[in-house]
C-alpha cells in the first residue's frame, strides 16, 4: 500500500480527456458554449486543489469504492500508476464548479485521501 503522498499524476491531462469533457458539457450547455469551455481548459495553465475542496465546490456526491471505475483508479493508485488530471469549469450562475472529466479519479483520490492535492486544469 502507498502513502497518500505517493498519488503519482500525469504532467497534463491525456487527449481522450478533452473530447470526454465535451461530450459532458454539451449535456448542461449548447454546442458552442461547451466548445468554448473546453477551448479554454486547452490552454488553462496547471493548478490543484484538495480533493475535499472540489467536491464542497462541485455539490456533487461520493461514489464509492464499489463503483467500477472508481475501484480501477484506486488501483492506479494503489500500484503507483499515474493518473490524468481533472477538468474543472467554473459555473459562476450557480456558484458551483462542473468537473466535466475526472468524476471517477477524483471520487478514487478522494477516498483515498481527501486532503490530497489534485493537479486540475480550470475555466
Amino acid at each position: 500500500m502507498h502513502n497518500p503522498k505517493d498519488i503519482t499524476w500525469l504532467p497534463e491531462p491525456e487527449d481522450h480527456n478533452y473530447p470526454a469533457a465535451v461530450s459532458y458539457l454539451n449535456l448542461l450547455f449548447d454546442n458552442a458554449v461547451a466548445a468554448k469551455y473546453v477551448g479554454q481548459l486547452k490552454t488553462a495553465p496547471m493548478t490543484s486543489f484538495k480533493a475535499k475542496d472540489i467536491f464542497r465546490a462541485s455539490e456533487l456526491s461520493l461514489l464509492g469504492v464499489s463503483n467500477l471505475h472508481v475501484e480501477k483508479n484506486r488501483t492506479k493508485i494503489e500500484s503507483g500508476r499515474k493518473l490524468s488530471p481533472i477538468l474543472l469549469v467554473r459555473d459562476a450562475a450557480n456558484g458551483k464548479v462542473i468537473v466535466a472529466d475526472g468524476y471517477h479519479r477524483l471520487c478514487a483520490v478522494y477516498s483515498y485521501d481527501e486532503d490530497a492535492l489534485i493537479p486540475c486544469k480550470i475555466a
